[in-house]
């Protein structure tokens, strides 16, 4: 029953899915910061289009970025002195160097054939959006306009599909994998040892190198005491919800303040004293000015400020740099700085649900003592799903 259930084409898990909005390779890494502040989606898709003598005009998704692709590029230390220089460069700068984190796939491909790309490492499946699915997005798509363009490559749309999408599908039909789903994490053997983690006191600017790989990897960056006693963390999923003002702070903060500086109810004050304070210490006035320029919503003086920001229709800045939109307070934009945990006797289906609650790829596994265990991720679950299939 698994087998057939797994045989099913990958077209019904887009259903009612939104069409992707995209950039071309053309663009400018300020381009991609424009459109990711004008949608509620993490990623925008990035394609190269071709033309071909007596054919039509070949298109195809090389990648994704996301506005923590362009935070880490602007924390380059060159970057940091001239960020309008480096907000002028082309888009490619910040596209991920591996190609196959983003893989095309047809509408008739099996759930299994998508199952497989995502432990071969593909992040997210790109799916043509059928004509009869097309009608079910229309309401939607005529209300996201306004705000972003959503673009179609040779009359055709497409969506993500992403390893969130296939977990909450077998979650709703997990009973055909019994007992599967009742068995713990650790005796799965599922829980990853190899984490990427930051002592609480390290220079947040030492932790941009694993930000970036945390994003490619889909997980997060620890933040742990010298008795590897599990803090908090530095997410990814966090952070897009910051805008590109947030690197003053990672220029300047510890790790473990900057945990607290980007949790979504803003900084304390104290810190925004210190951001401003070192970022003198430091001569980047010029970073500060810019950035002043730069803003579509005020200069970065004003988001270190306590008074109030005045609200626009679409967009408002707190003091963190963080952004919301009244269009959709979606789950990304409440997302807390407090990680989520779980124990390693927790049940594999428990740790489903939750990570799908939360909204998060991956699962951070402590013991009672707090002390890190290690992390697991849905391509971890993904693949004892895969493996319990060889087995019937």
């Amino acid at each position: 029953m698994a087998v057939s259930f797994l045989a099913r084409d990958v077209s019904d898990l887009c259903l009612g899915k939104p069409p992707l909005r995209s950039l071309s390779t053309a663009a400018t890494v300020a381009d991609a910061l424009a459109a990711l502040k004008n949608t509620n989606e993490s990623f925008i898709s990035v394609w190269l289009c071709c033309e071909h003598e007596k054919e039509k005009e070949q298109c195809r998704c090389v990648g994704k970025v996301c506005m923590v692709d362009v935070i880490c590029y602007l924390c380059k230390e060159d970057n940091l002195l001239s960020p309008s220089s480096a907000l002028n460069q082309p888009i490619s700068v910040i596209l991920p160097k591996d190609c196959s984190l983003v893989v095309h796939l047809q509408p008739s491909s099996s759930l299994l054939e998508a199952i497989d790309l995502i432990l071969q490492g593909a992040q997210n499946l790109v799916v043509p959006i059928l004509p009869t699915e097309r009608s079910g997005v229309s309401r939607r798509k005529q209300h996201l306009k306004a705000s972003s363009t959503i673009n179609s490559h040779n009359g055709d749309e497409f969506c993500w599909l992403t390893q969130e999408d296939v977990i909450r599908f077998l979650l709703g039909s997990i009973g055909v994998f019994t007992p599967l789903p009742a068995l713990s994490l650790d005796s799965l053997g599922i829980i990853s040892s190899d984490v990427l983690a930051i002592d609480y006191f390290s220079p947040a600017s030492s932790a941009v190198g694993a930000i970036s790989k945390s994003l490619t990897q889909q997980t997060s960056v620890a933040i742990v005491d010298s008795d590897r006693t599990f803090i908090g963390e530095i997410s990814p999923f966090t952070l897009a919800c910051c805008d590109e003002t947030v690197v003053a702070a990672i220029a300047t903060l510890s790790a473990g303040d900057l945990m607290a500086y980007i949790d979504c109810g803003g900084p304390p004050e104290d810190l925004v004293r210190v951001v401003e304070a070192r970022l003198k210490e430091k001569s980047l006035e010029k970073m500060l000015q810019e950035y002043t320029i730069l803003s579509s919503c005020g200069s970065l003086h004003s988001a270190f400020s306590s008074s109030s920001d005045e609200e626009s229709p679409t967009r408002t800045m707190t003091r963190s740099g963080r952004y919301s939109r009244s269009s959709s307070y979606s789950a990304r934009m409440v997302r807390k700085a407090e990680a989520i945990v779980c124990h390693p006797k927790s049940s594999l289906i428990a740790v489903m649900i939750q990570a799908i609650a939360h909204r998060v790829n991956y699962m951070w596994v402590i013991e009672d003592d707090c002390s890190l265990v290690g992390i697991v991720t849905f391509s971890d679950m993904l693949k004892v799903f895969r493996e319990h299939l060889e087995t019937m």
